[in-house]
């Protein structure tokens, strides 16, 4: 099993544990803040579930009909993702104004403190693993999952406050603001997963200091006379690279292909981390203007 679907599988346990402890003592207690915590790791637990068959779905090998592979799956995951995680807050905020409008009372306060404290040592260390897997493996689907269980700590905390002030206050409007706030919190998160997963489904080129030491890495080769047409995009795992190089008219194949090899591994080396599909293109004359007549014409 790779590193990825093993963060998925430990998400998906711990997603899992913290929703039923949350749910107990939600519905016993009352408080709309802490159900709003336990509807929310419900919904970390399903995601997470969902990541792991993106994933094994993304890493499958390209074939005949998906000759560039599959891994605009996990920002098809990422969008989803981001989708459930606003209809998750838009419910809390739900909850939270039915609360101030029938004036509902928490109970079981002290056992709720207590699994809230549980609730971020749990998330914390998750974080952390999450954290340190999407450095690893730079996946798309890691950095949603932990983007949002990072999300959920925040959340946790502010849960927390609200609980111990309600305790001191027994001002139960209080848990209701709380848990309103929280639910706008958890909305404004998704709109970053959402609009990554977006960007790559719309093959949005890659950061502006990568395409920049790309330029440089071929503008500094002596052997080529120009070049023009770069493109880039990623599907998340994978970073594509397109460009025509210029060169001399009586070079030999097999030498421009020996100077594009060298181009090639000065890119990779850019980020090692990741997977490079590198595709050049040669040409004996700048052909550009030509090319963009025959591409942009109305």
């Amino acid at each position: 099993m790779t590193l990825q679907k093993k963060a998925t599988v430990v998400a998906t346990a711990t997603g899992a544990s913290l929703a039923i402890v949350k749910f107990a003592i939600g519905l016993m207690s009352g408080s709309v803040a802490l159900l709003a915590s336990a509807i929310d790791s419900l919904l970390d637990m399903l995601i997470s579930l969902f990541n792991f068959f993106a994933i094994k779905k993304s890493e499958e090998n390209p074939n005949d009909e998906f000759q560039y592979g599959k891994g605009k799956i996990q920002a098809i995951a990422g969008v989803i993702e981001g989708s459930v995680i606003t209809t998750s807050g838009l419910y809390i905020i739900y909850q939270a104004i039915d609360k101030v409008i029938h004036k509902s009372t928490t109970t079981l306060l002290t056992p709720s403190i207590l699994v809230m404290i549980f609730s971020i040592i749990v998330t914390f260390a998750l974080v952390q693993y999450l954290n340190f897997v999407a450095k690893k493996t730079n996946s798309l689907v890691i950095k949603s999952d932990a983007l949002h269980y990072k999300t959920d700590l925040w959340s946790n905390g502010v849960i927390l406050i609200a609980l111990v002030l309600v305790y001191f206050t027994k001002l139960d409007i209080i848990d209701a603001l709380f848990g309103c706030a929280i639910g706008i919190y958890i909305i404004y998160s998704a709109y970053e997963i959402i609009k990554e997963g977006v960007l790559i489904l719309l093959d949005r080129a890659l950061d502006e200091e990568i395409i920049e030491k790309i330029h440089k890495i071929i503008g500094s080769s002596n052997e080529v006379t120009s070049y023009h047409w770069l493109k880039t995009r990623t599907d998340g795992t994978i970073y594509f690279v397109e460009f025509h190089l210029v060169l001399t008219p009586n070079m030999t194949l097999l030498e421009a292909h020996r100077i594009a090899d060298k181009l090639e591994a000065k890119m990779m080396a850019i980020d090692e981390n990741k997977t490079w599909l590198i595709t050049p293109h040669f040409d004996p004359y700048d052909d550009e203007d030509i090319n963009n007549l025959l591409l942009y014409k109305d």
